[in-house]
């Protein structure tokens, strides 16, 4: 292993298990599938069962409260939290929930992606004055936990749109750049955990 250095097969560096799910609920939402694999990556590595020490539960990491949340917008008066483990629960949960929060963020995978990790609130309010890089913008993330995870998973997002696709894309373009807050206010996010 040692001498494989330069090698890399990124097949198997970046597993993409449970594909026919995730992309199945990543096309229905029109999400980036390399996205949410670079996400679930970052927040669970594919155990179906991690729970986090401040909570959360599943591939997508799901906090009880924004489980509760997307299972009342999703009208499913039965839903128990022992089935947030169920891949496909999760993944719809998660899905619908990153798919929530894109959309309050302005379609921009970083913000939303910051916003995924620590709140919407958060991210919005880290939101630049005036556009920005993205790349500059996830450096002056306030929360190191924060920062490093948009990295993370946007880093993950670039070697999956390759595994996929055998396309390349930099790093650079799919951080983009980000958009500046509106001037007339934004959109309310509601009652979003």
């Amino acid at each position: 292993a040692d001498r494989t250095v330069a090698l890399h097969d990124f097949d198997l560096r970046y597993i993409a298990p449970y594909r026919d799910v995730l992309k199945v609920r990543a096309s229905e939402l029109g999400l980036d599938e390399a996205w949410v694999y670079g996400l679930i990556r970052q927040e669970s590595r594919f155990i179906s069962n991690a729970k986090s020490g401040a909570g959360a539960s599943g591939l997508m990491q799901l906090m009880p409260n924004t489980a509760r949340w997307v299972a009342k917008k999703l009208g499913l008066k039965d839903w128990r939290w022992s089935q947030v483990n169920e891949v496909d629960t999760n993944v719809t949960f998660g899905t619908f929930y990153l798919r929530h929060v894109l959309d309050a963020l302005d379609n921009q995978p970083v913000l939303a992606s910051a916003g995924y990790n620590a709140g919407p609130g958060r991210a919005r309010a880290w939101r630049p004055g005036t556009p920005i890089e993205g790349a500059v913008y996830a450096e002056t993330i306030p929360f190191n936990e924060t920062r490093d995870y948009v990295k993370k998973v946007m880093a993950n997002a670039t070697y999956y749109a390759h595994v996929f696709s055998q396309q390349l894309q930099s790093l650079k373009q799919r951080l983009g750049v980000i958009a500046p807050r509106a001037r007339d206010g934004e959109t309310p996010l509601g009652d979003t955990p």
